[in-house]
């Protein structure tokens, strides 16, 4: 694939930017610095993660590095393991810590000289260790470009500096831990092709993917590769500078969903894109490799658990994870579509091995408080097609929805199956009998909150399901469900829903308060639509607490 010889600047200059943005609806920007007093040498981003015993950093420079970076921890010095083929990104995984320690970590290179300022982080309590408070914060939804904001306020994804303002309220908030719950990435480079009106259209996105990021070749492998640089370009922008260093004493467990694939969730006749095809996976997997750490696993799994490997002695897991702090709480994370299937009633939206595990630690019962973390939402529907429900709505909007009925007027490819796990999954978090069953989700670009008394035949007054939408980081107005598919959020016919707060098309994240007595759930909320990042500020749309 030929290179092609025009850069963004020199794009705008031509005459084409503007071309792009008339036809797409979009432009070009090239913002990429974090404003962080912290001295961090040539690094571009860091992301830590940790257990009671282990860390496992992703880390990235603007330049190759020549030799291979260390790190100091204690006494220990640990090799950084090569992520890519450059030598730009760089993966350290220490076991064999102890719990609830805060350690003083050191980037060196082979002369023991200093690469960036030291920092704290520290491991989580142990299991068994009588734990009094946790602060943990989810949000979903912080990819895409870095566009500027279009004559009258409106823009497809929120600038890059408005999202890091964002985290910065966030930072403020002091969190023990983050969530952050699919769709890192937005470049659904066949979606957005192939879902347009007409030729033109489609030319227009075809060239402005070509400008901006650049273009796949399928044929090939993602590393070691031109794809290499077209993924580099892409996440760089996406992630890489939009988090910085600014999270490298906060553990973020990063769990995927569709457009981590580089694909959104889409089925009609003309195009199915879940399961991703080979190359997809390739991305995905590619991504986190890159970017942001792999779940540390301190359990033992089935040996048909996906996504298991072993690095620096210390156990990972790429799709599916949990999170553990002291006796106060646990969490199970999961990805909804890069492993779910099209077997009908034996359908599911993540594997059988991974249902199995998923209702074994529901039924475990062993923390003061438990949660769910799918990167699907429980209780409302977009109509679109990878949903736990079958319910069609109406929509007034484009085809990118791409949502269509089969033959018998029912959502095409829709698999019953998706809505039996969800049946088993609902059913396993009510009957839990020393805790609330909690469901903290991501996909949908909205706040909101509500309890779950009924599901199908599924009577759970007697505990109820608490279901809360985290809310969105970097959608753009032109990304809300209203404008993008000209439709609103609903409950699914299928549940009774009480819901304390109606979805709302807001940029916000979500806090979730806990203590040995009590789980205190704080809803934030960004201003309607665009303000300027200086003058970013933050309320509170709902508060209430699982009872």
């Amino acid at each position: 694939m030929m290179k092609l010889n025009l850069d963004r600047r020199s794009l705008l200059k031509l005459g084409l930017g503007a071309s792009a943005l008339a036809l797409t609806g979009t432009a070009c920007s090239t913002r990429d610095k974090y404003d962080d007093p912290w001295e961090r040498g040539d690094l571009q981003h860091m992301m830590p993660l940790v257990s009671h015993q282990a860390m496992n950093i992703k880390l990235s420079f603007n330049a190759a590095r020549e030799s291979v970076p260390l790190l100091r921890i204690g006494s220990r010095v640990v090799s950084g393991e090569q992520q890519d083929t450059a030598g730009r990104f760089w993966a350290f995984r220490v076991g064999q810590l102890s719990p609830d320690t805060e350690y003083w970590l050191q980037l060196i290179d082979q002369a023991g000289q200093a690469l960036c300022d030291g920092w704290p982080l520290k491991t989580f309590p142990a299991p068994e260790q009588q734990t009094e408070r946790l602060r943990v914060i989810t949000y979903t939804c912080a990819g895409g470009p870095d566009l500027p904001v279009l004559p009258g306020n409106r823009d497809a994804f929120k600038p890059a500096a408005y999202r890091q303002k964002l985290f910065e309220l966030m930072l403020a908030q002091e969190p023990d831990l983050v969530v952050a719950n699919g769709d890192h990435v937005y470049w659904d480079y066949r979606s957005w092709t192939e879902n347009r009106d007409s030729a033109l259209g489609r030319a227009a996105m075809r060239l402005f993917l070509k400008v901006w990021g650049g273009a796949f070749a399928e044929d090939l492998p993602v590393l070691g590769t031109e794809n290499e640089a077209v993924l580099t370009a892409i996440a760089d922008e996406q992630i890489a500078r939009i988090y910085g260093v600014a999270f490298r004493s906060t553990p973020v467990f990063f769990i995927t969903d569709d457009h981590d694939y580089f694909e959104n969730d889409d089925a009609t006749p003309e195009i199915v894109t879940f399961p991703p095809s080979s190359f997809n996976r390739d991305l995905r997997q590619s991504l986190q490799r890159l970017y942001f750490p792999e779940f540390i696993v301190e359990e033992t799994l089935q040996e048909t658990f996906p996504g298991q490997f072993s690095a620096g002695g210390v156990n990972l897991s790429t799709h599916f994870g949990s999170l553990r702090y002291g006796d106060l709480f646990a969490g199970v994370l999961y990805d909804c579509g890069g492993q779910l299937n099209l077997q009908g009633d034996r359908a599911g939206l993540v594997p059988p091995a991974v249902e199995s595990w998923l209702i074994e630690n529901t039924r475990s019962e062993d923390t003061q408080h438990f949660a769910h973390f799918p990167s699907h939402p429980m209780g409302w529907t977009a109509g679109k097609w990878r949903e736990w429900y079958p319910d069609m709505l109406e929509s007034s909007g484009t085809t990118l929805a791409a949502v269509q009925r089969d033959a018998e007027g029912n959502k095409y490819l829709w698999q019953s199956g998706w809505w039996y796990q969800h049946q088993r999954l609902v059913q396993a978090l009510s009957a839990q009998k020393r805790r609330k069953a909690l469901v903290v989700s991501g996909d949908l670009h909205l706040l909101g909150a509500g309890r779950i008394d009924r599901s199908g035949d599924l009577d759970l007054r007697s505990n109820p399901v608490y279901t809360v939408l985290s809310g969105p980081v970097g959608v753009g107005g032109l990304g809300w469900l209203s404008t993008a598919r000209g439709l609103t959020a609903a409950t699914a016919k299928d549940v009774g829903i009480e819901e304390f707060m109606p979805p709302v098309e807001r940029n916000g994240f979500t806090v979730l308060n806990l203590t040995r007595e009590s789980c205190d759930v704080v809803l934030f909320s960004c201003p309607a639509g665009y303000v300027p990042p200086e003058h970013l500020t933050l309320s509170t749309a709902h508060r209430f607490q699982v009872v």
